[in-house]
Protein backbone atom coordinates (compact mmCIF):
# COMPACT_ATOMS: atom_id res chain seq x y z
CA UNK A 1 0.00 0.00 0.00
CA UNK A 2 1.02 3.58 -0.56
CA UNK A 3 2.42 5.33 2.50
CA UNK A 4 0.13 8.18 3.45
CA UNK A 5 1.75 8.97 6.79
CA UNK A 6 1.24 12.70 6.21
CA UNK A 7 -2.55 12.29 6.48
CA UNK A 8 -4.21 15.58 7.42
CA UNK A 9 -7.87 14.50 7.24
CA UNK A 10 -9.83 11.29 7.64
CA UNK A 11 -13.00 10.44 5.75
CA UNK A 12 -15.85 8.93 7.72
CA UNK A 13 -18.49 6.55 6.42
CA UNK A 14 -22.00 5.45 7.28
CA UNK A 15 -24.13 8.43 6.26
CA UNK A 16 -24.61 7.78 2.55
CA UNK A 17 -27.99 6.11 3.13
CA UNK A 18 -29.27 9.18 5.01
CA UNK A 19 -28.63 11.69 2.19
CA UNK A 20 -32.15 11.51 0.67
CA UNK A 21 -33.67 12.25 4.08
CA UNK A 22 -30.82 14.16 5.69
CA UNK A 23 -32.95 17.04 7.02
CA UNK A 24 -35.42 14.67 8.68
CA UNK A 25 -32.60 12.62 10.21
CA UNK A 26 -30.85 15.82 11.30
CA UNK A 27 -34.00 17.14 13.00
CA UNK A 28 -34.67 13.83 14.77
CA UNK A 29 -31.05 13.52 15.97
CA UNK A 30 -30.94 17.16 17.08
CA UNK A 31 -34.13 16.77 19.13
CA UNK A 32 -32.77 13.55 20.63
CA UNK A 33 -29.53 15.32 21.60
CA UNK A 34 -31.55 18.15 23.17
CA UNK A 35 -33.58 15.58 25.13
CA UNK A 36 -30.41 13.92 26.45
CA UNK A 37 -28.99 17.31 27.45
CA UNK A 38 -32.25 18.45 29.08
CA UNK A 39 -32.72 15.27 31.12
CA UNK A 40 -29.15 15.20 32.39
CA UNK A 41 -29.03 18.92 33.14
CA UNK A 42 -32.35 18.65 35.01
CA UNK A 43 -31.06 15.76 37.10
CA UNK A 44 -27.84 17.65 37.87
CA UNK A 45 -29.73 20.84 38.81
CA UNK A 46 -32.06 18.91 41.12
CA UNK A 47 -29.17 17.26 42.96
CA UNK A 48 -27.06 20.43 43.16
CA UNK A 49 -29.87 22.67 44.43
CA UNK A 50 -31.20 20.30 47.07
CA UNK A 51 -28.90 19.98 50.09
CA UNK A 52 -30.71 16.83 51.21
CA UNK A 53 -29.40 15.14 48.05
CA UNK A 54 -25.77 15.97 48.81
CA UNK A 55 -25.12 12.36 49.72
CA UNK A 56 -22.50 10.05 48.10
CA UNK A 57 -24.99 8.08 46.01
CA UNK A 58 -26.58 11.20 44.52
CA UNK A 59 -23.19 12.85 43.96
CA UNK A 60 -22.12 9.82 41.91
CA UNK A 61 -25.41 9.95 39.97
CA UNK A 62 -24.68 13.62 39.24
CA UNK A 63 -21.22 12.58 38.01
CA UNK A 64 -22.84 10.14 35.58
CA UNK A 65 -24.87 13.02 34.13
CA UNK A 66 -21.80 15.25 33.84
CA UNK A 67 -20.01 12.43 32.04
CA UNK A 68 -22.99 11.86 29.73
CA UNK A 69 -22.97 15.53 28.68
CA UNK A 70 -19.21 15.37 28.17
CA UNK A 71 -19.28 12.19 26.09
CA UNK A 72 -22.24 13.15 23.89
CA UNK A 73 -20.64 16.56 23.23
CA UNK A 74 -17.77 14.72 21.59
CA UNK A 75 -20.10 12.88 19.23
CA UNK A 76 -23.43 14.57 18.42
CA UNK A 77 -22.26 18.04 17.22
CA UNK A 78 -19.93 16.47 14.64
CA UNK A 79 -22.59 13.96 13.59
CA UNK A 80 -25.18 16.74 13.14
CA UNK A 81 -22.73 18.74 11.02
CA UNK A 82 -22.07 15.67 8.87
CA UNK A 83 -25.79 15.18 8.25
CA UNK A 84 -25.91 18.57 6.51
CA UNK A 85 -22.61 18.16 4.66
CA UNK A 86 -21.91 16.35 1.41
CA UNK A 87 -18.37 15.47 2.55
CA UNK A 88 -17.89 13.61 5.79
CA UNK A 89 -14.34 14.38 6.86
CA UNK A 90 -12.54 15.18 10.11
CA UNK A 91 -9.09 16.65 10.63
CA UNK A 92 -6.24 14.52 11.95
CA UNK A 93 -6.12 16.40 15.26
CA UNK A 94 -9.93 16.56 15.47
CA UNK A 95 -10.09 12.80 15.04
CA UNK A 96 -7.81 12.13 18.00
CA UNK A 97 -9.63 14.70 20.13
CA UNK A 98 -12.88 12.85 19.41
CA UNK A 99 -11.23 9.54 20.27
CA UNK A 100 -9.99 11.00 23.55
CA UNK A 101 -13.42 12.36 24.52
CA UNK A 102 -15.32 9.18 23.64
CA UNK A 103 -12.80 6.83 25.25
CA UNK A 104 -12.48 8.88 28.45
CA UNK A 105 -16.30 9.01 28.58
CA UNK A 106 -16.45 5.20 28.41
CA UNK A 107 -13.74 4.73 31.03
CA UNK A 108 -15.25 7.33 33.39
CA UNK A 109 -18.69 5.71 33.07
CA UNK A 110 -17.29 2.30 33.96
CA UNK A 111 -15.24 3.63 36.90
CA UNK A 112 -18.18 5.63 38.28
CA UNK A 113 -20.46 2.59 38.11
CA UNK A 114 -17.78 0.59 39.95
CA UNK A 115 -17.56 3.23 42.69
CA UNK A 116 -21.37 3.26 42.95
CA UNK A 117 -21.35 -0.51 43.46
CA UNK A 118 -18.90 -0.07 46.36
CA UNK A 119 -21.07 2.71 47.79
CA UNK A 120 -24.15 0.44 47.72
CA UNK A 121 -22.13 -2.41 49.27
CA UNK A 122 -21.09 -0.21 52.22
CA UNK A 123 -24.61 1.24 52.61
CA UNK A 124 -26.30 -2.18 52.77
CA UNK A 125 -23.63 -4.49 54.21
CA UNK A 126 -22.04 -2.00 56.65
CA UNK A 127 -24.80 0.54 57.39
CA UNK A 128 -23.41 1.58 60.79
CA UNK A 129 -20.02 2.39 59.27
CA UNK A 130 -21.37 4.06 56.13
CA UNK A 131 -20.87 7.71 57.08
CA UNK A 132 -17.44 7.05 58.56
CA UNK A 133 -16.31 5.28 55.37
CA UNK A 134 -18.07 7.33 52.68
CA UNK A 135 -16.96 10.78 53.89
CA UNK A 136 -16.94 13.81 51.61
CA UNK A 137 -13.15 13.44 51.35
CA UNK A 138 -13.52 9.82 50.22
CA UNK A 139 -16.21 10.77 47.71
CA UNK A 140 -13.98 13.56 46.35
CA UNK A 141 -11.12 11.09 45.94
CA UNK A 142 -13.38 8.65 44.09
CA UNK A 143 -14.57 11.41 41.74
CA UNK A 144 -10.99 12.52 41.09
CA UNK A 145 -9.93 8.94 40.40
CA UNK A 146 -12.85 8.38 38.01
CA UNK A 147 -11.78 11.34 35.86
CA UNK A 148 -7.97 11.35 36.15
CA UNK A 149 -7.58 7.61 35.59
CA UNK A 150 -10.03 7.76 32.68
CA UNK A 151 -8.07 10.57 31.02
CA UNK A 152 -4.82 8.63 31.49
CA UNK A 153 -6.34 5.42 30.13
CA UNK A 154 -7.56 7.34 27.05
CA UNK A 155 -4.22 9.08 26.45
CA UNK A 156 -2.16 5.87 26.43
CA UNK A 157 -3.70 4.17 23.32
CA UNK A 158 -3.91 7.54 21.55
CA UNK A 159 -0.21 8.26 22.14
CA UNK A 160 0.62 4.83 20.70
CA UNK A 161 -1.64 5.42 17.67
CA UNK A 162 -0.27 8.90 16.88
CA UNK A 163 3.23 7.49 16.29
CA UNK A 164 2.03 5.11 13.55
CA UNK A 165 2.64 5.87 9.84
CA UNK A 166 -0.65 5.43 8.00
CA UNK A 167 -1.40 3.82 4.64
CA UNK A 168 -4.96 5.06 4.39
CA UNK A 169 -7.31 7.77 5.55
CA UNK A 170 -10.76 6.14 5.41
CA UNK A 171 -12.44 5.24 8.71
CA UNK A 172 -15.30 2.80 8.29
CA UNK A 173 -17.41 4.33 11.04
CA UNK A 174 -19.60 7.33 11.90
CA UNK A 175 -16.94 8.71 14.24
CA UNK A 176 -13.24 8.36 14.97
CA UNK A 177 -12.29 5.30 16.96
CA UNK A 178 -8.79 4.21 17.95
CA UNK A 179 -8.91 0.69 16.51
CA UNK A 180 -10.14 2.03 13.16
CA UNK A 181 -7.11 4.35 12.98
CA UNK A 182 -4.68 1.62 14.07
CA UNK A 183 -5.94 -0.64 11.26
CA UNK A 184 -4.75 1.98 8.75
CA UNK A 185 -1.15 1.60 9.89
CA UNK A 186 1.63 0.54 7.52
CA UNK A 187 3.66 -1.09 10.30
CA UNK A 188 3.28 -3.71 13.01
CA UNK A 189 0.69 -2.79 15.65
CA UNK A 190 1.41 -5.47 18.27
CA UNK A 191 2.08 -2.89 20.99
CA UNK A 192 -1.21 -1.13 20.22
CA UNK A 193 -3.10 -4.42 20.37
CA UNK A 194 -1.40 -5.36 23.64
CA UNK A 195 -2.32 -2.00 25.15
CA UNK A 196 -5.91 -2.49 24.06
CA UNK A 197 -6.12 -5.93 25.65
CA UNK A 198 -4.62 -4.64 28.91
CA UNK A 199 -7.22 -1.87 29.09
CA UNK A 200 -10.01 -4.36 28.31
CA UNK A 201 -8.70 -6.64 31.08
CA UNK A 202 -8.63 -3.72 33.54
CA UNK A 203 -12.27 -2.88 32.93
CA UNK A 204 -13.28 -6.54 32.97
CA UNK A 205 -11.76 -6.67 36.48
CA UNK A 206 -13.87 -3.63 37.38
CA UNK A 207 -16.95 -5.47 36.16
CA UNK A 208 -16.02 -8.56 38.20
CA UNK A 209 -15.61 -6.34 41.26
CA UNK A 210 -19.14 -5.01 40.67
CA UNK A 211 -20.49 -8.56 40.34
CA UNK A 212 -18.74 -9.59 43.57
CA UNK A 213 -20.12 -6.52 45.37
CA UNK A 214 -23.65 -7.38 44.29
CA UNK A 215 -23.29 -10.99 45.36
CA UNK A 216 -22.48 -9.73 48.86
CA UNK A 217 -25.32 -7.18 48.69
CA UNK A 218 -27.89 -9.79 47.62
CA UNK A 219 -26.77 -12.16 50.40
CA UNK A 220 -27.18 -9.36 52.94
CA UNK A 221 -30.57 -8.30 51.53
CA UNK A 222 -32.04 -11.80 51.70
CA UNK A 223 -31.73 -11.69 55.48
CA UNK A 224 -34.39 -9.01 55.99
CA UNK A 225 -37.41 -7.49 54.26
CA UNK A 226 -35.97 -4.02 54.92
CA UNK A 227 -32.79 -5.01 53.07
CA UNK A 228 -34.81 -6.29 50.11
CA UNK A 229 -36.74 -3.02 50.00
CA UNK A 230 -33.54 -0.96 50.06
CA UNK A 231 -32.07 -3.16 47.32
CA UNK A 232 -35.06 -2.66 45.04
CA UNK A 233 -35.13 1.09 45.61
CA UNK A 234 -31.45 2.03 45.34
CA UNK A 235 -29.64 -0.90 43.74
CA UNK A 236 -32.00 -1.82 40.90
CA UNK A 237 -31.53 1.54 39.10
CA UNK A 238 -27.76 1.06 39.34
CA UNK A 239 -28.00 -2.50 38.01
CA UNK A 240 -30.15 -1.39 35.07
CA UNK A 241 -27.69 1.42 34.33
CA UNK A 242 -24.76 -0.98 34.58
CA UNK A 243 -26.34 -3.60 32.32
CA UNK A 244 -27.34 -1.05 29.68
CA UNK A 245 -23.84 0.43 29.57
CA UNK A 246 -21.89 -2.84 29.65
CA UNK A 247 -24.00 -4.56 26.99
CA UNK A 248 -23.92 -1.59 24.59
CA UNK A 249 -20.19 -1.07 25.09
CA UNK A 250 -19.45 -4.78 24.73
CA UNK A 251 -21.47 -4.98 21.50
CA UNK A 252 -19.53 -2.06 20.05
CA UNK A 253 -16.12 -3.37 21.17
CA UNK A 254 -16.73 -6.84 19.72
CA UNK A 255 -18.37 -5.56 16.55
CA UNK A 256 -15.52 -3.10 15.89
CA UNK A 257 -12.92 -5.86 15.97
CA UNK A 258 -14.82 -8.89 14.70
CA UNK A 259 -17.98 -7.61 12.98
CA UNK A 260 -18.61 -8.25 9.30
CA UNK A 261 -18.13 -5.35 6.89
CA UNK A 262 -20.70 -6.98 4.59
CA UNK A 263 -23.61 -6.35 6.94
CA UNK A 264 -26.13 -3.58 6.29
CA UNK A 265 -24.81 -0.08 6.92
CA UNK A 266 -27.81 0.77 9.09
CA UNK A 267 -27.10 -2.19 11.40
CA UNK A 268 -23.43 -1.22 11.61
CA UNK A 269 -24.38 2.35 12.53
CA UNK A 270 -26.75 1.19 15.27
CA UNK A 271 -24.12 -1.13 16.72
CA UNK A 272 -21.55 1.69 16.65
CA UNK A 273 -23.56 4.32 18.55
CA UNK A 274 -25.63 2.30 21.06
CA UNK A 275 -23.39 3.21 24.00
CA UNK A 276 -23.66 6.91 23.06
CA UNK A 277 -27.45 6.71 22.80
CA UNK A 278 -28.87 4.36 25.42
CA UNK A 279 -26.92 5.10 28.67
CA UNK A 280 -27.01 8.95 28.38
CA UNK A 281 -30.78 8.80 27.86
CA UNK A 282 -31.59 5.92 30.19
CA UNK A 283 -29.57 6.98 33.26
CA UNK A 284 -31.46 10.21 34.10
CA UNK A 285 -34.79 8.47 33.43
CA UNK A 286 -33.92 5.52 35.67
CA UNK A 287 -32.61 7.59 38.57
CA UNK A 288 -35.09 10.40 38.16
CA UNK A 289 -38.16 8.15 38.08
CA UNK A 290 -37.13 5.30 40.37
CA UNK A 291 -35.36 7.10 43.21
CA UNK A 292 -38.13 8.59 45.35
CA UNK A 293 -36.04 11.41 46.83
CA UNK A 294 -34.92 12.72 43.45
CA UNK A 295 -38.44 12.46 42.02
CA UNK A 296 -39.96 14.36 44.96
CA UNK A 297 -37.31 17.10 44.91
CA UNK A 298 -37.68 17.51 41.16
CA UNK A 299 -41.46 17.89 41.41
CA UNK A 300 -41.04 20.37 44.25
CA UNK A 301 -38.60 22.43 42.19
CA UNK A 302 -41.01 22.39 39.24
CA UNK A 303 -43.90 23.51 41.41
CA UNK A 304 -41.76 26.26 42.92
CA UNK A 305 -40.77 27.57 39.49
CA UNK A 306 -44.37 27.52 38.19
CA UNK A 307 -45.99 29.39 41.11
CA UNK A 308 -44.48 32.84 40.30
CA UNK A 309 -46.18 32.73 36.90
CA UNK A 310 -49.60 31.87 38.28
Amino acid sequence: MENLSDVTVFTLSGLNETRPHKYIVFAFTFLFYLLISFLNLTLMATIVQEKSLHEPMYIFICNLSVNALYGTAGFYPKLLADFLSDTHVISYSGCFIQIFVIYSYIFCESTTLTVMAYDRYVAICKPLEYHSIMTYLTVSKFLLISWVFSFCDAIIPISLAVRLPLCGSHIDKLYCENWSVVKLSCVDTTINNLCGYILILKYILQFLFIVYSYILIIIACLKSSEGRSKFMQTCMPHLISLISFMTTFLFDALYTRYGSRNSLQTIRNIMAVKFLVIPPLLNPLIYGLNLTQIRRKFLRLCNGSIKPFQ
